[in-house]
């Protein structure tokens, strides 16, 4: 595949073509953030590898979530299918051919790719008390525990260092009120409850050394084209409140090492969070004001973030408000309430008098959306009914063995495989609490010492006296109370 196929013109990738013709996404405008919705089945995920395949031919690196693992085809070689060769020659892509794309699998439980793994300390107590689901008292011991640490120069790295500091504030918690508030047992006891329940799911695979490298992420191949970086999710999605949290740990990670670059002629890299209600979902006020925050801000640093969801209404207003490039897949209606949000869905679309917008909205086929995008000096194209390209690379899985093979060939093959177990707060208070421990045994027995008369030199001395003037004031003592029974008796 050319990569004129996917960019029809310089600085545009091709999605589909509409009735007004060709439907692209100017990529000096997709940092500006994008939504992707659609019920299940409509061509979401087909959408969302356009897009990444796209990002990619114009080198820009990008990152997705694979949820059913369907997403992994991109990394091989599609083969020839009649029903792509026809909608690409409907929509005038006369020589579309096959292709695959540079691409690196990663899963959090390093199984299905290189392993990603955060300390404790990065990941911070707003998101491990989103992640262990604490109340806000909780939360408020969570932040101690951190401070407590911080000060301490104590590094928490993985869960037996968050284990064993929480240990270690609730036997100090009434040294530590005074200068930190109070600790109390109870939430110190539900944190560590918490802690068991993130181990049963597995988080302990993913706190921990080596750290991931953001740099990592923003790779281009040897032919310039973008790394596609898939993170198998079909398991993480068993655990929603992990991927979640992992996700907008990613996201502030981005924010906090990249620099500001204002608005580039392409993003620096594109990320897609599909099944994004799972993020919004009893999210408390203060994570949903980061990630307003951290939305509204990342695209300063080159970075374009895409919501893929199966509801517009997933995605809450002051988020939702900010996500320019929209494609829409079909949405089903069966209840007033799911009618209304086929309503509110047309409403956030430019008009096209030409097109009953909540009514193709119903209408759509697999393979159908409507898309409007940025253009221009950034406003919103009139909202078209599109056609979209095939991918070029295969649509579907890969098999195990393709996969074995892509991530053994992966420029960063060993760097994260083996964990590494560095010194940090667990270890650091297990050797405090021996010295005290030992110090303590030290006294007890110096003192014994003492006591029994032993001890060697000087101390040995005074041993001696001690003994000996204790054995005098014994002695002096029965003989006086011998004396009384004798004189007593005579009387």
């Amino acid at each position: 595949m050319s990569q004129s196929e996917t960019l029809l013109e310089e600085g545009k990738i091709f999605l589909g073509k509409s009735g007004a013709g060709a439907e692209c996404l100017e990529l000096k405008l997709a940092n500006r953030h994008g939504l992707v919705t659609g019920a299940t089945g409509t061509g979401k995920t087909v959408s969302l590898q356009v897009m990444a395949e796209g990002f990619s031919a114009a080198g820009v690196p990008v990152f997705a979530a694979d949820i059913k693992g369907d997403l992994s085809g991109i990394s091989a070689m599609g083969t020839p299918k009649e029903g792509l060769a026809k909608r690409a020659k409907e929509i005038g892509l006369d020589d579309w051919s096959n292709a695959s794309f540079p691409t690196v699998f990663w899963d959090l439980f390093g199984e299905e790719g290189h392993p990603i793994r955060a300390t404790v300390q990065e990941m911070g107590p707003l998101l491990l008390s989103r992640l262990m689901e604490l109340n806000e008292t909780q939360e408020g011991v969570l932040n101690i525990l951190f401070r407590v640490a911080a000060d301490e120069n104590l590094p928490l790295l993985d869960l037996n260092d968050l284990r064993s500091m929480a240990n270690d504030i609730g036997q100090r918690g009434k040294a530590l009120m005074t200068k930190y508030g109070n600790v109390s047992a109870v939430s110190v006891g539900a944190i560590q409850r918490r802690l068991l329940v993130l181990e049963e799911q597995g988080a302990n695979h993913f706190f921990g050394e080596p750290a991931l490298d953001i740099d990592d992420f923003i790779r281009t191949g040897p032919d310039g084209r973008g790394t596609i970086n898939i993170l198998a999710a079909d398991n993480l999605m068993k655990t929603p409140r992990l991927y979640a949290t992992f996700l907008l740990w990613l996201l502030a990670r981005l924010f906090d090492k990249l620099p500001e670059v204002g608005d580039p002629e392409k993003p620096k890299l594109v990320f897609f969070f599909d099944e994004a209600h799972l993020l919004f979902s009893e999210a408390p006020k203060a994570l949903l004001e980061q990630v307003e925050r951290v939305t509204r801000l990342i695209r300063s640093k080159g970075v374009g973030v895409y919501y893929v969801t199966q509801n517009p209404r997933d995605v809450p207003n002051s988020v939702s408000a900010q996500l320019g490039n929209r494609i829409q897949h079909a949405l089903r209606a069966f209840t007033p309430v799911e009618q209304k949000g086929i309503r509110a869905a047309a409403e956030t679309f430019r008009p096209n008098p030409e097109l009953d917008t909540e009514r193709v909205i119903q209408e759509l086929k697999v393979g159908e959306a409507l898309v409007s995008v940025l253009h221009g000096g950034g406003e919103p194209s009139i909202v078209q009914r599109t056609l979209i390209r095939p991918p070029s690379a295969r649509i579907g899985p890969v098999t195990p063995e393709e996969r074995k093979a892509t991530i053994e060939a992966s420029p960063i093959y060993g760097k994260y495989e083996e964990a590494v177990d560095r010194e940090s707060a667990y270890e650091l208070l297990h050797k405090r609490t021996s010295e005290a421990a030992a110090t303590q045994e030290a006294d007890a027995n110096s003192w014994g010492s003492i006591l029994m008369g032993g001890g060697t030199g000087r101390r040995q001395g005074y041993g001696e006296a001690f003994t000996k003037s204790l054995m005098r004031s014994v002695a002096s003592s029965i003989g006086n109370a011998i004396a009384r029974a004798i004189l007593g008796g005579r009387r």
